[in-house]
């Protein structure tokens, strides 16, 4: 609607007001809210803050064909991956938009570009108190990066081992899985099972279908998995799956990827355990909050791709 247009449509409304506002008020209330639907309607991105109500909250960022999470529970803070080399002035604006001045943890599943490209600039915007990662040495300029960021800022590498526990305000991560020895880096990964009050949630990082079956004797089972390796053919066993049984997944992936990733079997596998699937590519940047016993998702557009 044109300016003009809009002045006139609001004469209108104003002389329609006098005429009835002694008998039907309620048609004047309707009337004001379509007003302010059409002229100072918001985009919701604008509208979403930092959720700091209690819960646990759980951000898979919308980082393009990469891994990013960020946790929140109590006021505090922790990052699993931090996206591609382009995303980590995205991520970093967007951590600063929310006031964020300390990571209690953070972790590297692995040395992948994808998961470790941004480290670099969180280690160095952000006090950094406990940082975890695989004991993997590779020669990528990311790496380098990474270990400089370190050094820099004094910050030490811990290399957990299974069973370890994080603790985050109210909400308990067990480190179900690390190979430091792995032949493959995507299987060094370090896979974590967050517990919080009656709620749980698998975070896989990239573990191939090897990594699924060395874990399926540990208690896998959770309401949320973060589907591993970007929900290619080489992850999502079925007996995986049978056995974490997850409510919801949420795949981390770009939007029309060279590598077609999901692929279509892996999503139809998660579909038939009744778990609704939730994209990134799709979806956005997906919140799944948790109050111990309910779960509650909601999407949003965040543009941290970069």
């Amino acid at each position: 609607m044109k300016n003009k247009s809009k002045i006139i449509f609001i004469a209108i409304i104003v002389v329609v007001f006098a005429f009835i506002y002694a008998n039907n008020k309620t048609v004047i209330d309707d009337v004001l809210m379509e007003i302010e639907n059409e002229f100072f309607s918001v985009d919701v991105e604008d509208t979403v803050k930092l959720r700091t109500n209690g819960e646990l909250n759980v951000y898979y960022l919308d980082v393009g064909q990469a891994d990013s999470i960020l946790i929140e529970n109590d006021g505090l803070f922790m990052l699993i991956d931090a996206g591609n080399n382009a995303d980590g002035e995205n991520l970093v604006n967007y951590f600063k938009s929310f006031g964020i001045k300390t990571f209690e943890h953070v972790v590297a599943t692995h040395a992948h570009e994808d998961h470790i490209g941004g480290m670099d600039e969180i280690i160095n915007n952000f006090k950094v108190n406990n940082f975890y990662m695989p004991d993997v040495v590779t020669t990528s300029k990311t790496f380098e990066d990474l270990i400089t960021a370190l050094e820099e800022n004094e910050v030490s590498l811990q290399v957990p081992n299974i069973d370890d526990m994080f603790i985050l305000g109210g909400c308990k991560f067990k480190v179900v899985h690390i190979d430091n020895e792995a032949d493959e880096l995507n299987d060094t990964s370090i896979v974590l099972r967050g517990l919080y009050g009656d709620t749980s949630f698998l975070f896989m990082g990239d573990a191939t279908s090897n990594v699924e079956n060395n874990i399926l004797d540990s208690n896998i089972d959770s309401d949320v998995l973060k589907v591993g390796h970007h929900g290619s053919r080489y992850s999502t066993l079925n007996k995986f799956l049978n056995k974490v049984t997850p409510s919801f997944s949420i795949i981390s992936v770009g939007e029309d990827n060279s590598y077609g990733h999901p692929y279509s079997s892996t999503v139809t596998k998660l579909k038939k355990v009744n778990s609704l699937v939730y994209r990134t590519d799709i979806d956005g940047t997906i919140i799944v909050s948790s109050d111990g016993e309910n779960i509650h998702v909601e999407t949003l557009n965040t543009e941290l791709d970069g």
